[in-house]
């Protein structure tokens, strides 16, 4: 058991690991409580359209918040990674790597606005944190796979890059369609009709941006074996 056990405690993998358990919980969580409480359908609503009502949209903005702040964490940790290795072996460039950072930062912000302000409430503010969310995610995936060809051998391995590249690319040509469809959708109701006229573009449009969040939280799932080989410290200077 504590050899099965072992890899947990091996650097910071588990930082990634509860980044993807708690925001695949906050998406999983709030769909099965809105769709017990019959406040939306069964069949891909959107993901905001589960946190719209509350309970449900009290849990979704706590739980979002906290994954937030661990994919803040993560995606940090994952900079200063990639920054010491550039440091012993000037593999990845520097720019590239804090470019990274920036979308990753602002996929988070977009993740905080979202739950913030749900969609029945400010419409206009909502979407623009959607779509800074999932704009800013897809990127930061793709800048990632740039940045871990560069990297290669130090850290992943072929297969994880292999992995990567695999997770960034169905992100991104599911971003397409979820944000294409979606300007074809009226903003009606919770529910949807099948008789409807955007019924199509909406089945289209949410079923496409669960493969994109989705998509964009198993991708830090490749980040496990990466952070088994460093540790991050604090130190403390006083001053005078």
């Amino acid at each position: 058991m504590s050899v099965k056990m072992q890899w947990f405690k091996q650097g910071l993998c588990l930082l990634p690991v509860f980044l993807v358990i708690c925001s695949s919980s906050t998406f999983i969580i709030s769909y099965v409580v809105a769709v017990f409480r019959h406040d939306v359908d069964v069949i891909f609503p959107y993901i905001s359209d589960t946190a719209a009502q509350p309970p449900e949209s009290c849990i979704f903005g706590l739980m979002t918040f906290i994954s937030a702040c661990a994919g803040i964490a993560t995606i940090y940790v994952r900079y200063k990674f990639v920054e010491r290795l550039s440091e012993d072996t000037l593999v990845a460039s520097p720019c590239l790597n804090k470019m990274a950072l920036v979308l990753g930062m602002l996929s988070c912000l977009g993740m905080c606005i979202v739950a913030t302000f749900q969609e029945t409430a400010v419409v206009e503010v909502h979407d623009v944190g959607a779509l800074l969310f999932f704009v800013s995610g897809v990127l930061y995936t793709i800048v990632q796979v740039v940045l871990s060809y560069h990297i290669y051998p130090f850290g992943s391995s072929s297969c994880v890059y292999r992995a990567r590249v695999v997770i960034a690319v169905l992100a991104a040509l599911a971003l397409f369609p979820t944000v294409i469809c979606a300007f074809f959708v009226k903003p009606t109701t919770l529910h949807r009709h099948t008789d409807d006229k955007d019924y199509p573009f909406h089945l289209a449009s949410a079923a496409f941006e669960w493969v994109v969040a989705f998509s964009f939280v198993f991708f830090f799932l490749t980040y496990i074996d990466d952070f088994k080989l460093f540790t991050l410290h604090v130190r403390t200077e006083l001053e005078g």
